[in-house]
C-alpha cells in the first residue's frame, strides 16, 4: 500500500518489539513447563485451551516472522513493515492498550454528550460473588436491578421529569480486585440525570442534583432487597438465607460509591475516567446490557510457581465481550435524540 510523505516534525513510526520485554521473555522461556506444570495427571486433564492459545498468539504478536505489512510511500521511496497484532483480550499488554484507548475515545467522541457523568460503584457480598461469576443470567438481572434502582433515583431527583424519563449509562463489569483476586463488581458511567423526549423526537435533558448519603443508602438498600428477592425466587439463596443477610449490619456486604464526578466540559476527565475502568469491556446501557468477560489467570511469585486457585482474567471464551441495548422501539425518539446529543 502507497503511504504520502510525513511533513519533518510529524512522529516517525518505530515498531514495537515485544521480544525485548522482560514479560515476553519470560513467557517465551517458561511457557511450556508452565503447561507442564498445569497438567493434572490424576484426572488426566490440563488447563483451559483457550489460556494456552492466548499464550501463543501473544508470542506471535507483532514478530515479523509470523506476518507483516508493508507499507511504501509513492513519493521518496520510503517504506517500512507492520508486524501483525494477536487483537487479544487478556495477555498481550499492546493489545489490550490499544483496546483500551480505542474504548475511551470511542466513548467520549461518540457516545458521552457533553453533561455530567457520575462513576457509580456497586459491589456484592462474598456469597454472591460466585452465581453472579458463573451464572451469566444471574450477572445480567443483578446488573439490571442495579441500574434500574439508580435510574427510579435520578428520576425522583428531576422533580420536572416526566414518568417516561430515561437514563443513559455505559456499564464495565471487573472481575478481579486490586490484588487480582476474584472480585465481580460493576463501574457504571451515569449521565447526571434524565432524558425525555416529545413526539417529534427532541430529548430535553433534566440534570439531577447531587446524591447525599441518605439518598446512596436508599439506594443500596433497595438494590440490596430486591436482588436478594430475586435470587431466592430463583433459588440461588434459600428463604432463610436471604432473611439473614437481609439484617446484616453495615449494609450486609452491599458497597455502594458515587463519589466521583466529572463535568460535562471535562472531556480529558471523561477519557481519563473511562481509560481507567476499560480494560473490562463496557456495554451501552439503556434498558439494559451486560458485559460477560470470564475468569482464569494465575498469580506469580516466580517464574514458574503458580497458583492453581482462578484467578480473574479479561476475556471469555466463546463469548462476545460486548453486549448492546437501546431503548425499547416505543422509545425510538428518546434514543435517537440523546444520540444525536453525543455527536454534536
Amino acid at each position: 500500500m502507497a503511504t504520502a510523505c510525513a511533513p519533518a516534525r510529524t512522529a516517525v513510526y518505530r515498531r514495537r518489539r515485544p521480544e525485548r520485554t522482560m514479560f515476553y521473555r519470560t513467557v517465551q522461556t517458561h511457557l511450556a513447563t508452565w503447561l507442564e506444570l498445569t497438567f493434572d495427571r490424576r484426572q488426566g486433564t490440563a488447563g483451559p485451551a483457550y489460556v494456552e492459545r492466548e499464550f501463543r498468539r501473544y508470542l506471535e504478536c507483532g514478530i515479523l516472522a509470523h506476518g507483516f505489512a508493508r507499507a511504501r510511500c509513492a513519493d521518496c521511496g520510503h517504506d517500512f513493515l507492520i508486524a501483525w497484532s494477536c487483537k487479544g483480550r487478556g495477555v498481550c499488554p499492546a493489545c489490550n492498550t490499544r483496546r483500551m484507548v480505542e474504548t475511551d475515545a470511542h466513548l467520549a467522541d461518540h457516545v458521552f454528550p457533553r453533561l455530567p457523568v457520575r462513576q457509580w460503584v456497586l459491589s456484592v457480598p462474598k456469597r454472591l460473588r460466585y452465581p453472579l461469576e458463573h451464572d451469566r443470567a444471574i450477572e445480567t438481572l443483578a446488573l439490571r436491578i442495579f441500574l434500574s434502582v439508580v435510574e427510579q433515583a435520578l428520576c425522583r431527583a428531576c422533580r420536572a421529569a416526566g414518568s417516561d424519563s430515561r437514563i443513559g449509562a455505559v456499564a464495565f463489569i471487573h472481575r478481579f480486585g486490586a490484588l487480582l483476586h476474584p472480585h465481580e463488581h460493576f463501574h457504571c458511567l451515569v449521565i447526571e440525570g434524565v432524558f425525555e423526549a416529545d413526539p417529534s423526537g427532541v430529548a430535553t435533558f433534566h440534570e439531577s442534583r447531587a446524591p447525599d448519603q441518605k439518598w446512596l443508602d436508599e439506594v443500596q438498600a433497595k438494590v440490596r432487597r430486591r436482588l436478594l428477592r430475586a435470587l431466592t425466587r430463583r433459588d440461588v439463596l434459600e428463604p432463610e438465607d436471604a432473611e439473614t443477610m437481609a439484617n446484616w449490619a453495615h449494609g450486609g456486604g452491599f458497597s455502594l460509591d458515587a463519589s466521583v464526578r466529572i463535568e460535562g466540559a471535562d472531556r480529558p476527565g471523561l477519557e481519563h475516567g473511562c481509560c481507567v475502568i476499560a480494560l473490562a469491556r463496557p456495554s451501552r446501557w439503556s434498558a439494559g446490557v451486560k458485559s460477560t468477560p470470564n475468569t482464569w489467570s494465575t498469580r506469580a511469585s516466580s517464574p514458574l510457581r503458580r497458583s492453581t486457585r482462578p484467578a480473574p482474567r479479561p476475556w471469555g471464551r466463546r463469548k462476545h465481550g460486548e453486549k448492546r441495548g437501546s431503548a425499547p422501539a416505543s422509545r425510538r425518539p428518546l434514543r435517537l435524540g440523546a444520540a444525536a446529543r453525543a455527536d454534536r
